[in-house]
């Protein structure tokens, strides 16, 4: 036999080569697709990529068959050799691809299988050939033909695992469409056609022509491909888009997290639905204290105990549940348990589909704003209270002033008419003391009210608070349920304050401790050294305090206790002036009254005394009751000046019985007139508070025409304008006869010192 010359078709050559490169480049596209995903979708392409190798291997295999030609011998294939050819190269190269994605280190093993079973598929879609010649293979072509088709299928493993871009790849895939087409066509040239004299087909086989074959073979190529790349495309896009969408969110979920992260003064909790921790910011860190422990845990943990027994919580989520949002101002607890106020605002999370996905909270610290709210309240409160009290201070001052007038007429009145009743009648006798005593205990609500409205005349002077309570010990003397303690430092420094005053309102304070403990208890008057605050002048302060064990007083009660005439106690048992003159005292010597009480736990009065900076003697307060009004030494001449009728007529009959020359006057201008007239004016006794022309303006008047004139201020008021004339002698209104006496004789004799003031001091009844 002859070998018989064969030959090839260029065009259908050169269409399986571009066949072998379109399903490399498809079925390392797939392949990266199936390195990409996971699951299912990773077998998906696994098939896909398999079928694309192996259809394409199979399909430039068929092409460049049907390229060859035989003359004057028909071809014809074996349907069942024919399938199983394509079977082959699928099944192997799905099996390569699958242990290589599994376990990279086994490539070399796999592209040897994979290469064996692409050279099965190529010698048995040789052997499905039925013709009219018998086929020998030169066993030098074939070893190559095999080792081309292990490189080939090495090289496609190696690349279908490996990140490569469009160009690469389609780099790739014409090389090993080359590779592949060069396994085939090298496997050809080792093949020798022997033809036969006769070449019966069996009976009954079935076979397929060329042309027929050439149809069904390109549609299934151009289908395998067309669905792979297009698969690879579509997934390729998607995967893109995904990519786009997922860095769009990383991006934005980065941008939220920075933003939440750097919000560091405002506390912000992501909830679920049931109101547990699922995530929070560092401010969430550092106003409450808690690591990412807190994670999972119910947010009640930040709420009171008293917030988690009234169920406040769990209303703030059904709540901002309901009307899709919450906002609350409370006290919330943090790790080491110290409380802080806060402004919470809980906003409902919803889905899609409108469901409660969770809640975001939002916790602020305002502490500092709530106690600035504070202090600006209770600014505003001592504002509107000191506003009320100077009102009520004005007032009262005024009518302190004027009833003093009306008692100082009413108390010389009663005393010029004892003297000159009959000695032999004691009923009406008895009847003027009572009308006397009464006047009296007037004389004293003036001066308790004068004391609130800081209008009262003082002696301010260097005191020993210690010495000057021991010195009350029996006016300190009570029932006998009730104990009264003293509790003085060693060293307690002086103040400056008028002693005779103080001794009144240590007295007022003590008598309201006993009012305040019916069924007995203890008085105890202590003293401390402190320092100016709330409001005080800086400098040193000596705190006096009454404290007692009584039944204390309410909020209510303790807010307007120093008012005057405010009182609990039953009528005909208290005036409501005591505690307002010891405000009045404490606020007229440069200090303040501080009440503190409890309902229940007693009442202490703290008086706030200025330290004395200078060491003044001490007064004797407890001087003995004065001795009868004496005659004066000689007759004097004297002009009195009052605008007020009564009281003019008053001293002018109290000065007549002294046996004075008066002259009377009813305001400045008459006064300076008569002066003018009169040059037998020793003595001026004048009122300060007069219309048009004040008792300081009169005197610098009298001073500035008649400077040897004598003149003596008559005033119920402590502070007067400054003046050149304002240290002038004064008398305390209102006065008896034996006051006015002494305050003549002091200014006359100018034995006491300039400014000094003679005090009306009724006798004990």
């Amino acid at each position: 036999m002859h070998h018989h010359a064969a030959s090839h078709d260029p065009v259908l050559v050169a269409l399986s080569i571009l066949i072998a490169a379109l399903a490399s480049y498809t079925a390392l596209d797939l392949a990266t697709r199936m390195r990409a995903a996971s699951g299912r979708a990773r077998r998906s392409w696994l098939v896909a990529a398999a079928i694309a190798m192996g259809g394409g291997i199979w399909s430039m295999h068929f092409v460049g068959m049907l390229a060859f030609s035989l003359p004057g011998i028909e071809i014809s294939y074996d349907p069942f050799l024919t399938l199983l050819s394509l079977v082959i190269p699928i099944v192997v190269a799905a099996a390569a691809f699958a242990v290589v994605g599994r376990r990279p280190q086994a490539l070399l093993a796999s592209g040897f299988a994979m290469g064996l079973g692409i050279s099965g598929m190529h010698y048995t879609g040789m052997a499905a050939m039925r013709m009219a010649a018998l086929i020998q293979y030169d066993p030098r072509w074939v070893v190559l033909s095999i080792l081309i088709a292990i490189s080939a299928s090495i090289v496609a493993l190696r690349l279908a695992f490996r990140n490569t871009n469009a160009v690469q790849r389609l780099f790739a895939g014409l090389v090993m469409g080359l590779a592949i087409s060069g396994m085939h066509y090298a496997a050809m040239e080792g093949a020798m056609f022997l033809p036969t004299s006769a070449m019966a087909r069996p009976a009954g086989h079935l076979g397929v022509g060329q042309a027929p074959l050439a149809f069904l073979l390109a549609g299934i190529t151009i289908l395998i491909l067309s669905i792979g790349i297009a698969a690879a495309v579509y997934d390729r896009a998607s995967a893109e888009r995904a990519q786009r969408e997922a860095a769009a969110l990383r991006r934005s979920e980065e941008r939220y997290r920075l933003l939440v992260e750097g919000i560091a003064d405002h506390a912000i909790f992501m909830l679920d639905p049931d109101g547990r921790v699922g995530n929070w910011n560092l401010g969430a860190r550092r106003l409450m204290g808690y690591g990412d422990d807190i994670v999972g845990t119910s947010y009640t943990i930040f709420h009171t105990e008293e917030d988690c027994v009234a169920g406040a919580p769990a209303r703030a989520l059904v709540e901002a549940e309901r009307e899709g949002k919450s906002a609350i101002e409370g006290w919330r607890v943090r790790k080491d348990s110290s409380r802080f106020w806060a402004e919470a605002t809980i906003v409902a999370v919803r889905n899609e589909s409108g469901a409660i996905a969770g809640f975001a909270k939002i916790v602020r610290d305002v502490s500092e704003r709530r106690r600035a709210q504070e202090a600006l309240d209770r600014a505003r409160e001592a504002l509107m209270m000191s506003q009320k009290m100077e009102t009520i201070g004005q007032l009262t001052g005024g009518v302190a002033h004027d009833f003093n007038n009306l008692l100082a007429a009413v108390l010389g009145s009663l005393e010029l008419l004892k003297k000159r009743l009959p000695s032999d009648d004691p009923k009406i006798l008895r009847l003027v003391e009572n009308a006397m005593q009464g006047a009296v205990r007037g004389t004293s609500l003036t001066q308790r009210m004068l004391a609130f409205a800081r209008k009262q005349d003082l002696r301010p002077a260097v005191v020993d608070i210690s010495e000057l309570v021991r010195g009350m010990a029996s006016l300190l003397k009570f029932e006998a349920g009730i104990n009264v303690e003293t509790r003085f430092p060693m060293h307690l420094p002086k103040v400056k304050v008028d002693a005779n005053q103080l001794e009144l309102a240590i007295l007022n304070l003590a008598v309201n401790a006993r009012d305040a403990m019916p069924d007995g208890g203890q008085i105890t008057i202590a003293a401390r050294e402190e320092q100016g605050e709330g409001g005080l002048a800086c400098g040193g302060y000596v705190a006096l305090s009454v404290s007692d064990t009584g039944c204390g007083m309410s909020d209510e009660i303790l807010k307007h206790a120093q008012e005057p005439f405010f009182t609990t106690k039953g009528v005909g048992k208290g005036t409501g002036l005591g505690l307002s003159m010891v405000h009045g005292l404490a606020e007229q010597s440069g200090g303040r009254l501080v009440l503190k009480s409890r309902p229940g736990e007693g009442t202490t009065a703290d008086i706030w005394l200025p330290i004395a900076a200078e060491e003044t003697a001490v007064p004797d307060l407890r001087t003995a009751a004065p001795a009868a009004v004496a005659r004066p030494s000689r007759q004097l001449s004297v002009l009195v000046v009052d605008d007020d009728l009564l009281v003019l007529e008053n001293t002018t009959a109290m000065l007549e019985d002294l046996g004075h020359i008066v002259v009377e006057a009813r305001s400045g201008d008459e006064a300076l007139a008569l002066l003018r007239r009169t040059h037998t004016i020793d003595l001026v006794v004048t009122d300060y508070a007069m219309p048009g022309m004040t008792g300081l303006q009169l005197a610098s008047a009298i001073a500035a025409e008649r400077p040897e004139t004598i003149i003596l201020l008559s005033t119920g008021y402590a502070d007067l304008p400054s003046d050149t004339r304002s240290s002038l002698p004064r008398l305390a209104k209102p006065f008896d006869q034996a006051a006015l006496a002494k305050a003549i004789e002091a200014a006359m004799d100018e034995e006491e010192p300039a400014g000094s003031v003679v005090a009306f001091r009724p006798k004990s009844a």
